[in-house]
């Protein structure tokens, strides 16, 4: 699972090795889409969440629809979706991650909307056909902002503030997809999204070399 792997980078052998692989940014690619990750960012090379959801929605008719990736992390989910007509907003909190991804949908030719902001709070009176979340889901607190791509907070902080926020962006006509990991506590998220009146629908589910990952149809209950 892939709290066990983190567990085994932590050997001091294989963590230099890391260290020394993400001392630079480094090129992922998805099908004819190839950007520069940097080192502070959610690192799609190491996981398969960004993989499993790039494959979700590649067949997704997305044509002049309006899509918000919140928490794009390296953000190559929104160029993909830009790539096929979507009218994409990316959001993060980390202006590291932001900047790359403006540097990597110039590259790319891509138009992306790249928004500085935490969860909803500057995207107030807009609306989304799909909205996509790939959150971090460990809990504990993060010790700085490139920790904050994989731990939520020891009491799930992120998520109770996701789902007191989320309601208002959801509506019977658009689509919100969340990928969560057999490794996470699955049963504690849903139980913080039903307290704020949101329902999970698992939609699709995949098994990689570490976990079974996730993918549910969040709507307002």
């Amino acid at each position: 699972m892939m709290r066990n792997f983190i567990k085994k980078i932590t050997h001091p052998f294989l963590k230099y090795g890391l260290k020394l692989f993400y001392s630079k940014p480094r090129t992922y690619c998805y099908d004819n889409i190839c950007i520069k990750v940097h080192p502070d960012v959610f690192p799609p090379h190491l996981t398969i969440s960004t993989k499993i959801l790039l494959d979700f929605i590649k067949p997704i008719n997305l044509k002049t629809k309006t899509l918000l990736e919140l928490g794009c992390g390296s953000g190559i989910i929104s160029l993909l979706a830009a790539q096929k007509g979507a009218n994409v907003t990316a959001t993060d909190i980390n202006e590291t991650a932001l900047n790359y991804l403006k540097l990597n949908a110039t590259k790319n030719k891509l138009n992306v909307n790249v928004v500085s902001s935490d969860l909803f709070e500057k995207l107030e009176n807009n609306t989304f056909d799909y909205i996509i979340i790939n959150p971090p889901y460990y809990p504990k607190k993060a010790k700085n902002i490139k920790e904050q791509a994989w731990f939520c907070g020891e009491n799930f902080e992120y998520f109770e503030n996701l789902f007191q926020q989320l309601p208002s962006f959801l509506n019977q006509n658009n689509f919100c997809f969340m990928i969560l990991s057999q490794d996470c506590e699955i049963e504690k998220i849903i139980q913080i999204a039903a307290k704020n009146h949101v329902n999970f629908q698992l939609i699709f589910n995949k098994k990689s070399n570490f976990e079974m990952n996730y993918i549910y149809q969040i709507t307002k209950a």
